[in-house]
């Protein structure tokens, strides 16, 4: 029994040794392997992560054209955005800087028109202040009425001057007889305005309007029933207007004679007022200064209120030979008239005022 249980261990003996050297070849293997091919595998491992990772660096860094696309287009519209925001902004800032200076240059004027009606007044240059001496025993406040009409003619006369400067312009350059045509009647309704302005003021302060205290000493120099004789200012004008036909001449020296006739019974009328007037108040009629509008007859202050009548016949007279002279003339000689009527109006006011600069270096 132990005898072949021996033979049995040695005769298995030689059946394990195979499976030892299939075991010693594995592990030489295995050392094999894991020396020759562990480092080649690494390298290629290494490999393969180091160019996931440039790959997913450079899809980080660079997108695609379409991602690139998709992202700029919201930056696009919010970038022109700002920038209609900006130049709306420009904009307003430009047009409340022009607001303001409009608004300086015209409260600039008015100080200065303010200053200027202070000093006529202390230079009795202004009817409403011009005797405001105190030893005489009396003093006269402005009227309103007037105060207006001196702001309103300011502007009046400045409108002038810039319709001139259109006028004199659209001659020079030949425009239509449409257009020439506006801008002539755009003069005549100007000068109609002052008219209705001087009826106004004359309601106020009627001697202020007749005496011409609103016009330069030159223009004064010339004044008739509170402004120019037409007349006489058809006689300055007719040099200008020529050549004129023979049908113009004759229309032209018609209304000439009309304005002269006129002028006769207004100044005759006129002359009758004052020897009426002087006769009143020398008889000590005086009346109510309460009621100037309502006088009394056969007081002075009734004939004071006639002469309002006077002064917007008078205007009623000049408007009426402007609007025959635009009848009787073509339209640019009419447009000729018309500002040769402003030049002669603007000589006259600089005539004035190198006057008035000759007095103050004699002085």
């Amino acid at each position: 029994m132990n005898s072949s249980s021996a033979q049995f261990v040695t005769s298995r003996m030689p059946m394990c040794e195979p499976f030892q050297q299939i075991g010693m070849w594995g592990e030489n293997y295995k050392i094999n392997v894991n020396s020759n091919t562990l480092a080649s595998i690494i390298v290629e491992m290494d490999n393969k992560l180091d160019n996931q990772s440039e790959d997913a660096s450079q899809g980080t860094l660079v997108p695609s054209n379409k991602d690139d696309q998709e992202a700029s287009k919201p930056i696009d519209k919010i970038q022109r955005r700002l920038a209609q925001n900006r130049e709306a902004a420009r904009k307003s800032r430009l047009r409340k800087k022009a607001y303001v200076q409009q608004l300086e240059k015209g409260r600039s004027k008015l100080i200065q028109l303010e200053q200027e009606l202070e000093r006529a007044r202390q230079q009795g240059l202004y009817v409403g202040g011009g005797l405001e001496c105190g030893h005489l025993g009396f003093s006269r406040a402005v009227s309103a009425g007037i105060s207006e009409f001196e702001m309103a003619y300011c502007h009046w006369v400045e409108e002038q001057n810039r319709q001139m400067c259109e006028l004199r312009s659209a001659l020079n350059h030949h425009i239509s007889d449409i257009d020439l045509h506006i801008r002539v009647e755009n003069g005549l309704s100007h000068y109609f305005d002052l008219f209705r302005m001087k009826s106004t003021a004359a309601k106020a302060d009627v001697f202020y309007v007749m005496s011409g205290l609103w016009k330069t000493p030159a223009e004064r120099l010339f004044l008739w029933i509170g402004g120019f004789r037409p007349s006489d200012l058809l006689k300055v004008l007719g040099p200008q207007l020529h050549p004129l036909t023979d049908s113009q001449f004759y229309d032209v020296f018609n209304l000439t004679q009309s304005c002269q006739q006129a002028e006769d019974a207004l100044t005759q009328g006129m002359d009758k007022l004052q020897q009426t007037l002087a006769e009143t108040v020398a008889a000590g009629h005086l009346g109510d200064l309460v009621s100037y509008c309502n006088p009394q007859p056969g007081t002075a202050m009734e004939k004071l209120a006639a002469l309002v009548s006077f002064v917007n016949q008078a205007d009623h007279l000049r408007q009426e030979t402007l609007q025959q002279m635009a009848l009787i003339l073509t339209t640019r000689q009419a447009a000729r008239g018309l500002l040769a009527l402003g030049e002669y109006i603007q000589r006259l006011r600089a005539l004035s005022s190198d006057w008035a600069n000759r007095t103050r270096e004699l002085a």
